[in-house]
This record gives C-alpha cells, structure tokens and sequence, in this order.
C-alpha cells in the first residue's frame, strides 16, 4: 500500500516507476498489492522514492486530517477520531473495550455494564473497518 501511495503522489503510473526503478510492472503490481518483495526490488523502490527501506516494509496508518478527503468524510466518523491520528490508537480502544467488557461479566457479574462495553467494542470495529474502506489510513 505504500508503494502504490508514494507513487501517487507523485502522479506515476506503474509503467513509469517500473521504468524509474528498473523492474517488471508486474513486480510493481504484486508489491502493491501487499506481496513480499525481494531485497533488491526494495532497494531499487527505497533509491527511487528516496526513503528509508524499513519505510516500505512498514504500514502507515496515520490518518492524514488535511486532505480533502478527509474533508468528504462523514461528521460522525471524524467526530469519533478527534485526537486519534492513527489506526492502532483505534484498534487498541477497541481491544481494550472487549477486555473491559470481559472482565466486568466475569468478575463484576455487571451484564449492563459488559453490554455497554461490548457495544462500545463493536461500534468501534465498524469504524475501523469503516476506515479501512475508505481508505482514511
């Protein structure tokens, strides 16, 4: 996925950063699809973008609050992300919401207050996966 947002941003198609880098388009299509890539296809894409290996490798997740898409997207969702910049923040409310809720069931035996949290829980999965469509991240 970084791949495919770096080239973008330049306004490449993969042709042209397949020519830059010296690989197969093919190649350049599995890497942005999520493939692993060889080191030396990674070198060529680091040289290329100017970057970091390790920047390839790793998922951004960052939420990136002044483009115009994020503009576009709905009041509730960018209400429930005020103050939270990446997906993993995100994530970990939700796993802390089950958990929360797990632990006050079992060992509060508060089934109202478990339900909250599962419910917590579960809203907030849809708005990661929410994210994960529109590709907020």
């Amino acid at each position: 996925m970084i791949v495919k947002k770096l080239r973008d941003r330049r306004g490449w198609t993969q042709e042209q950063l397949a020519e830059c880098c010296g690989l197969n388009v093919r190649t350049i299509q599995r890497v942005e699809s999520g493939n692993k890539a060889s080191l030396e296809t990674l070198q060529s894409l680091a040289s290329v973008f100017e970057v970091d290996i390790s920047t390839l490798t790793e998922e951004i997740t960052v939420i990136d609050k002044k483009s115009e898409d994020w503009k576009d997207l709905p009041w509730w969702f960018r209400a429930n992300m005020f103050g939270i910049y990446t997906k993993r923040t995100v994530v970990w409310v939700e796993l802390a919401l089950v958990v929360a809720g797990v632990l006050s069931w079992i060992f509060l035996q508060d089934t109202s207050n478990a339900a909250i949290m599962f419910l917590g829980a579960y809203i907030t999965g849809w708005i990661v996966r929410y994210g994960d469509k529109k590709q907020v991240w």
